[in-house]
């Protein structure tokens, strides 16, 4: 009994189950009917085949997503060098940028903005030319250490990121770019201000003055402006009251620009202890400081604890709002360094064109002027130093003593040479039998002192 009403049922349901099966083939019918089937790709050059350059792109595309980088690079390259005139041309230039950019590390990063650089170069109107800087700015962000080591990467992601928003204003990466900027500057500010404090508790009040200034003046949107300012202050009260107008202008600066400070309430006091006018908040500042400390964000006990096992640096405090500082750093001269007339206390080097007549300019030229013939014979010209100088010599100098006969032979030939012809003389007259002669000497000088033999004698 129960078998029959199985196969009972089973005849019943046979019949809606086939047309359930009818049903489906007229809906794939009508729906071929209608024009839903997918059109087919009509290539231009043959019906048959696909563009070359094409199914190399597609290609190279599909290896970069499975990780094959250098197989895509190199079909890529093919790419480029064959067809000169594709219309993927571009597209194959910034794949291989891309391609180093997802194989990461030093290597391929530093490969990767240098063909993101070359993008920018020969495409600079395209669109994804604002997208190639936005990759560089990414690549030295991502490389940025923290606040007390190297800060190399984050000058340069600074730079980057200027240059993004500079070059290309109306893109749509320019507001992540400022935010990444404000974050960047956090970091460089935090590391002056670690310095800067560390002068402040160690007592070199000029250089934590100096430090703790710039930072504020630099980086006036950084989290810790207020106690920059404070240190600062604190820094210019113990210099002595020569600097006292220096504490008044970082208290005024704390109390108008940083009016939700802590540090605010004690920059008043001081305010009114020196006798010094107390200036009103800022309103744009106050509201600036109520949001953010409304969309700040909030750092868990886990991630406070794991920041010391971190590479990368803490930005949870910078900034959401106002506009990033788009000017490079100066140095400034600590306080207690005198300033030269006319300085502004700012270390520049300027460049300008000179204006007026100089010394070349007047003054006659010193080669056209032709020595006299005593200057050229080696006597020192009447009326210069030198011929001054000999005139005193020859005044100065002392009387010559007396020669001896045989100096005075020596001194003088012409008397050796006179007295010799004497001598030949009285030898021929002189009697034969005589021992010898005497020979004929020059008279000595009328003076106390002996004549001297000559060596015949």
């Amino acid at each position: 009994m129960m078998r029959y009403k199985n196969q009972e049922a089973g005849r019943l349901l046979f019949p809606s189950f086939a047309w359930m099966v009818v049903a489906m083939l007229l809906a794939a019918l009508l729906a071929a009917s209608c024009g839903f089937k997918r059109k087919k790709y009509e290539n231009p050059i043959t019906k048959d085949t696909q563009q070359p350059d094409k199914v190399l792109f597609d290609k190279s595309v599909s290896d970069i997503e499975h990780g094959r980088y250098e197989l895509a690079r190199l079909t890529l390259n093919t790419l480029i060098n064959t067809y000169d005139s594709s219309e993927y041309l571009a597209k194959a230039k910034l794949a291989i940028a891309d391609s180093w950019y997802r194989e990461g590390g030093s290597k391929g990063l530093a490969q990767a903005e240098a063909e993101y650089k070359d993008f920018i170069l020969f495409y600079p109107t395209m669109e994804e030319a604002a997208e190639s800087q936005e990759r560089i700015c990414m690549i030295h962000y991502n490389q940025m250490d923290k606040a007390d080591r190297d800060p190399s990467n984050a000058l340069r992601a600074e730079q980057e990121c200027r240059n993004l928003i500079t070059q290309f204003p109306n893109s749509k990466f320019v507001p992540t770019a400022e935010q990444r900027l404000r974050e960047v500057q956090e970091v460089l500010a935090e590391s002056e201000m670690r310095t800067g404090d560390f002068y402040h508790r160690k007592g070199s009040n000029a250089a934590a003055a100096n430090r703790l200034e710039a930072v504020v003046s630099q980086y006036p949107l950084y989290s810790r402006a207020d106690e920059a300012l404070w240190e600062a202050a604190d820094s210019y009260s113990r210099m002595g009251p020569r600097f006292r107008q220096r504490d008044g202008d970082a208290l005024t600066k704390l109390v108008k620009d940083y009016p939700l400070s802590p540090y605010a309430e004690l920059a008043k006091k001081r305010l009114e202890a020196m006798e010094l006018p107390v200036p009103e908040a800022d309103p744009a500042a106050v509201a600036r400081m109520k949001y953010e400390a409304a969309n700040r964000t909030k750092i868990g006990t886990i991630r406070r604890n794991m920041d010391n096992f971190r590479r990368t640096p803490e930005v949870a405090a910078a900034a959401k709002s106002g506009t990033p500082t788009m000017t490079n750093p100066k140095a400034s001269i600590p306080a207690s360094v005198p300033a030269p007339p006319g300085s502004t206390g700012v270390n520049e080097v300027t460049l300008q064109p000179v204006s007026g007549s100089t010394a070349l300019d007047t003054n006659p030229d010193a080669r056209s002027k032709t020595p006299e013939s005593s200057t050229a014979a080696g006597a020192p010209a009447p009326g210069t130093p030198a011929a001054a100088s000999s005139a005193s010599n020859a005044a100065a100098a002392p009387a010559v003593a007396p020669q001896s006969p045989t100096a005075q032979k020596q001194a003088d030939p012409q008397q050796v040479a006179d007295s010799k012809s004497k001598k030949k003389k009285k030898k021929s007259k002189s009697d034969q039998g005589a021992a010898s002669a005497q020979p004929a000497t020059t008279a000595t000088p009328a003076s106390s002192s002996p004549a001297i033999p000559t060596p015949n004698q």
